[in-house]
């Protein structure tokens, strides 16, 4: 028996499953002998083992076989017989076994679930196809369930369950928003393997309300969507604000958040197991809940990661492995780490495997009375049972046939008969899956066949192999022999070899191997012969090579390429430079036999390859060329080149001319190209139009000419430098006339009014006529009417106007030229119309949907087009306001205007006001203008939320109340419920206190705040609600008075500033220690002045300082920052009641007497910069009134010092 022969691939469509064979024949793949040949069927096509389909498509099951004589097909189901010929939406396609299942015309999916089968059946035997299990695919709804908010506390982990419905095909899940753009995920957030989307911890910015999963089923196109879930994160700044807002300062806040080793939240427990099949994709994964996020990394325990195999994918929590196989069974250790600890877990992977092939069976040819083997080898985990089946029956029930013998997974095979024809099936099968092969044994008695065709040439160099082809076929194996001429002896020896296909080798070929050679080949049914040809050719040689040149810069160089071939072969020389092209340069100009370079630059340097190709070889020579400087020459002047002159017009014809001209001189910058340029003396006398241009080594040129022009030319030169100028004209050369050779372009139909149509075209140039007497033919006809053209000759214009036409009708238009010689070829049509007119009628059935306050959809019904009476180009929406609802007061209406390109029914009309009365109208607009406006609709936006108050001032500061005035906002975009205030005090640190909310009566436009805290800073926040809502506030700031002699102005400006500069100073260390030694030096100074008071008779200052205490020269309080009460050391009662300042800011003399006042401790009073003070003690002086913002109040150190900071 021959050895198996592999088959090309090229001839891969012509193969009849006969190519694979572990037998004594091979069958060479010969369209013709293949068609001759019987074979037993060979299923070529067949649907999936495990085959979802679409329940809404026809359910195709393809079984497709080839045989010789063709096979018949017949199909099982759930193993019986299923007979097609019952059931009327079954049915198979034609020279096929393929079925067709109508679904898409009254059947059912479900009702065809089922295992099918496909056997093909000829008279050498049956084959059969893998058991087909078909399931329609299903993608039902998300069962409804009520998904409770998620309320979660900043840095726990959280997971959203997604439970998708089951479907078959299992879904793709994702996470998306309502916008349905993707949710971001990260370290922190990521989807899992079973579609739950986890949080290793959540953060402020995870709160949302549109946590949504879906489930993609793509054999369906379908997305199912579950119900959004929502999830609150409360932060810990915004919790403890909400308590410290509502709780007194002696609860306990809300805990920091605080960081958390790692705990896996997926999978649980500390060791899992997983099973994956050999050849598949193992995925397994691991997440971990912490703060800060844990972080993934995976091991093999024992071993290493698979290299090239191995990929981590969402963010190293999966690990990936593709391709696995028994040698990646094993424990797999995931560990989660961050800052302060880890967590593991160990999943014990086993590969088990389905089922694969190490030797499956092969088709078998053999002669009668030949032996063979079908062998059957496969393996799995666990190790897969082999059983053997003959033409779809299992062997050990299937016909007896001496020649076979079953030994587990072979079939042997002994002195073989045409009945041992037969199909066979292996099946391997285990717990995880079969494999099934079908392999023929085809038993044949043909006689020799020679399939290389007679007569054929073959053509080699000398002393090269030579390779005779004789392909033959024969049942059983035919012998082979060859034979030199037609009565020569038998060709054996050691310069031949012979090759098992047929072909006779002559390792090397010589001029006396040429002649015909015969190919015989004979078996026990015949013999037949073939004859070739072989001829054997010199060899082509280069007898002189290029050579290595050196030449000067501008220098000429060239290498020769001289060659001797063989006279019956046709040689092709070709140059390379640097193994490339040579460059696109006239200055390389290739000889028969030699290259030359012309002008030569410093880029000409490298290596010249001259190669030499026939049919049967090549051969190539190189040499290097090296350029160097030129010695050094005199300045040479470059300049444009002179006019080229002498021109001259030979062989004239009616459509072309030859022109030729003489270059004048270079100048030094050699001429690039030519620029050739005509003149119409006909039609365009004195200017000069662009022809063609040619290289600046051409001198002659074949012009292409129009009819009935007066040609006249002239050729610029071109170089580096610049063009010549104009050569002189040449003689004139007038072409013949001709029918014109094309018609007007841009033939356009449009009516100007509604009973015309303008019929507009551009002209053809002067020389497009192609003769005297230019005219246009217009005709024109009603489109879709049977009408006849009407044409009407105009004289060389532009326009033709068609006067009482219908209104915006089709019109067919072609518009052809002619001259007095005759008519340009037939036009093309083009469509125009007839004039617009306004349309007739307004659109009907307007309706207003309003959406919410600020935004409404219009809805409205098209017009008849035969109404519109012209192009569509749109609707336009006009719509105004006619009075608010909340404010009953007239005013200018502006109409608004929204156009809707297209034949659209609706629109969204936005910026409303709410709470008001509208009006819209709707009309239809084409090319002439806009229709009559529909009716006009009315319809009313809803209530919304209110603007800021108009203002906000806050006035009358006393000890403990404040008078807070308000006006109504200017845009109440409905019916004022109430007014809401909220106020909070700010200590002398800027933090908020606790914060108190008032609702007030919408009539009211003031409001007294009792009972504050005297010398103490107010936030206020103010809006105003209707039912829809709260609108936005606005805020103000204000203090109460400390006392007669610290009142603040709560106006504007300068007291506003004091106030929040006095403030912020007394936050400050350095202000706090200046203060304390100037409380120092004012005690010293009042000790002084009662000393020289009681010298001069007067009363003590001490007393009247204690009946007229100033708060603003009390020593700091620890508390809350304000000056307390200045005292003796034994004395720290508070302020006395009538000792407070009166509320008008000032200090009456009666009171005050003796305070520092009378010292000039007013404007005059000032401090040194090491804080002693330096005022001119006086007599009591009358105070001036206040101007503006200055104070009127009694100074005190710290008003002192803000003058001085």
């Amino acid at each position: 028996m021959m050895k198996k022969k592999s088959v090309s691939a090229r001839k891969a469509s012509l193969v009849l499953f006969l190519c694979q064979m572990i037998s004594a024949l091979d069958v060479p793949l010969d369209s013709k002998l293949l068609e001759e040949l019987s074979q037993p069927p060979t299923i070529t096509q067949q649907s999936p083992k495990d085959y979802i389909v679409d329940p809404r498509e026809n359910i195709v099951i393809q079984c497709e076989a080839k045989g010789k004589p063709p096979p018949s097909f017949s199909w099982t189901r759930n193993g019986t017989h299923f007979d097609i010929d019952k059931d009327a939406q079954v049915t198979m396609k034609p020279n096929s076994g393929t079925l067709v299942i109508n679904i898409m015309n009254g059947g059912k999916a479900e009702a065809y679930e089922g295992v099918y089968q496909c056997t093909a059946r000829n008279e050498r035997g049956a084959a059969i196809s893998n058991n087909i299990v078909i399931r329609p695919s299903r993608s039902p709804l998300w069962t409804k369930e009520k998904l409770e908010p998620n309320h979660v506390r900043e840095g726990d982990s959280l997971v959203l369950h997604c439970r998708p419905p089951v479907g078959l095909p299992p879904p793709i899940i994702f996470w998306m928003d309502n916008a349905f753009q993707r949710l971001p995920q990260s370290e922190r957030v990521s989807q899992g393997l079973n579609g739950d989307l986890y949080f290793s911890n959540v953060q402020p910015e995870d709160t949302r309300e549109d946590y949504i999963c879906y489930a993609r089923f793509n054999h369906t196109q379908t997305i199912q969507q579950k119900q959004p879930i929502s999830v609150k994160v409360f932060s810990m700044d915004s919790l403890n604000d909400t308590i410290a807002a509502n709780l007194s300062d002696t609860d306990i806040f809300a805990k920091p958040v605080t960081e958390r080793q790692p705990v896996l939240l997926t999978p649980t427990g500390s060791t899992s197991t997983k099973v994956e099949l050999r050849g598949n994709v193992l995925l397994l994964e691991c997440i971990a809940a912490g703060l800060p996020t844990p972080v993934i990394r995976w091991i093999k325990e024992g071993g290493e990661l698979p290299a090239n195999r191995t990929f981590f994918e969402n963010f190293k929590k999966t690990l990936k492995i593709i391709d696995v196989s028994e040698a990646d069974s094993g424990n797999y250790k995931c560990i989660a780490r961050n800052r302060l600890g880890s967590a593991h877990h160990v999943i014990s992977v086993t590969v088990k495997a389905a089922p694969y092939w190490i030797t499956a069976p092969r088709n078998l040819v053999l002669s009668p009375g030949e032996d063979g083997t079908l062998i059957c080898r496969a393996n799995g985990n666990p190790k897969p049972n082999i059983s053997w089946l003959a033409n779809g029956v299992p062997i050990a029930i299937a016909p007896e046939d001496p020649s076979r013998k079953v030994d587990g997974d072979t079939i042997i095979f002994s002195h073989v008969q045409e009945r041992s024809s037969s199909v066979y099936q292996c099946n391997a099968s285990n717990e995880y899956g079969y494999l099934l092969a079908n392999a023929f044994v085809n038993v044949l008695a043909e006689p020799p066949r020679i399939l290389t065709p007679a007569n054929k040439l073959y053509q080699v160099i000398a002393d090269s192999p030579a390779l005779l082809d004789c392909a033959y076929f024969g049942s059983p194996k035919p012998e082979i022999e060859w034979f030199k001429g037609v009565k020569g002896s038998i060709l054996r020896g050691n310069e031949y070899v012979f090759h098992d296909n047929g072909t006779l080798e002559i390792p090397v070929a010589q001029k006396d191997s040429t002649g015909t050679y015969t190919c015989v080949a004979r078996n026990e049914l015949g013999k037949i012969q073939n004859e070739v040809h072989l001829e054997v050719k010199d060899p082509t040689m280069i007898i002189k090579q290029p050579e290595y040149k050196v030449i000067q810069r501008y220098g000429q160089v060239s290498f020769e390429c001289v060659i001797k071939h063989d006279s019956t072969l046709l040689p092709t020389i070709i140059w390379l430079k640097d193994n490339d092209e040579l460059p696109d340069d006239e200055r390389f100009l290739v000889g028969k036999d030699n290259l030359t370079i012309m002008n030569v630059t410093d880029k000409d340097d490298g290596t010249y390859t001259c190669i030499v190709n026939t049919t049967l070889d090549s051969v190539s020579a190189s040499a290097v060329l090296t350029v160097v400087a030129a010695p050094p020459t005199p300045a040479i002047i470059y300049a444009r080149p002179n006019p080229p002159f002498d021109l001259e017009l030979t062989g004239q014809l009616e459509r072309s001319v030859e022109l030729s001209w003489i270059p004048g001189d270079e100048n030094n910058s050699p001429i690039t190209n030519f620029v050739i340029e005509y003149e119409d003396g006909l039609h365009e006398p004195g200017v000069w139009h662009y022809q063609t241009e040619v290289p600046g080594t051409q001198t002659t040129v074949q012009l292409k000419l129009s009819p009935y022009v007066n040609y006249s030319f002239r050729v610029i030169a071109v170089n580096e430098i610049g063009r010549s100028q104009p050569s002189e004209p040449s003689e004139q050369y007038l072409t013949k006339s001709a029918n014109p050779d094309e018609n007007p372009s841009n033939v356009q139909g449009i009516g100007s009014e509604p009973d015309n149509l303008v019929i507009t075209w551009e002209s053809l140039k002067g020389f497009q006529s192609n003769g005297p007497g230019l005219q246009y033919k217009v005709s024109w006809r009603q489109k879709d009417v049977d009408d006849e053209w009407t044409s009407v000759i105009v004289a060389n214009v532009s326009k033709y106007i068609v006067s009482g036409t219908p209104t915006f009708v089709p019109y067919e238009i072609k518009v052809q030229a002619l001259n007095d010689l005759g008519y340009a070829p037939e036009p093309s049509e083009v469509i125009g119309h007839s004039g617009e007119d306004l349309p007739m009628v307004a659109p009907g059935n307007v309706q207003v949907h309003v959406i919410n306050s600020t935004l409404a959809k219009v809805h409205w019904d098209t017009v008849p087009l035969k109404t519109v009476r012209g192009h569509l180009q749109g609707y336009k929406v006009y719509y105004w306001k006619v009075q608010s609802l909340s404010i009953r007061s007239r005013r200018h209406v502006e109409k608004k205007i929204l156009t809707f390109r297209g034949n659209k029914t609706f629109g969204m009309l936005p910026g409303l006001e709410p709470y008001s009365s509208y009006k819209l109208n709707v009309r239809v607009v084409n090319g002439k203008g806009e229709g009559p406006a529909s009716p006009d609709k009315v319809f009313k936006t809803p209530e919304g939320v209110p603007s800021s108050p108009s203002f906000l001032r806050i006035t009358n500061p006393t000890l403990d109340s404040l008078t807070l005035e308000w006006g109504s906002p200017t845009h109440p975009n409905g019916v004022l419920t109430s007014y809401i205030l909220k106020f909070q005090p700010i200590n002398n640190t800027h933090e908020l206190g606790p914060l108190v909310e008032i609702r007030i009566p919408a009539n009211e436009s003031s409001l007294i705040l009792k009972n504050l805290n005297y010398s103490t800073r107010y936030k206020f926040y103010f809006n105003a609600q209707t039912s829809v809502g709260s609108g936005s506030q606005i805020t103000e700031e204000a203090i109460t008075i400390m006392d007669e002699a610290g009142i603040l102005h709560p106006a504007v400006g300068a007291g506003k500033a004091m106030a929040s500069r006095q403030v912020d100073i007394a936050t400050q260390g350095w202000f706090i220690g200046l203060m304390c030694a100037v409380a120092l030096l004012i005690l010293i100074l009042l000790i002084v002045c009662f000393i020289r008071r009681n010298k001069g008779g007067k009363y003590p200052v001490k007393e009247k300082e204690d009946a007229h205490a100033d708060p603003e020269i009390q020593p700091m309080k620890e508390d809350d920052g304000t000056f307390g009460e200045y005292s003796d050391a034994e004395d720290h009662k508070p302020l006395k009641k009538g000792s407070r300042t009166p509320s008008d800011r000032t200090v009456k003399k009666e009171d005050s007497d003796d305070s520092l006042v009378d010292y000039g401790e007013g404007v005059n009073g000032q401090f040194n910069e090491d804080g002693s003070f330096i005022g001119q003690y006086s007599g009591k002086k009358e105070k001036e009134p206040a101007e503006g913002n200055e104070s009127s109040e009694a100074p005190s150190p710290v008003n002192a010092m803000n003058s001085f900071v």
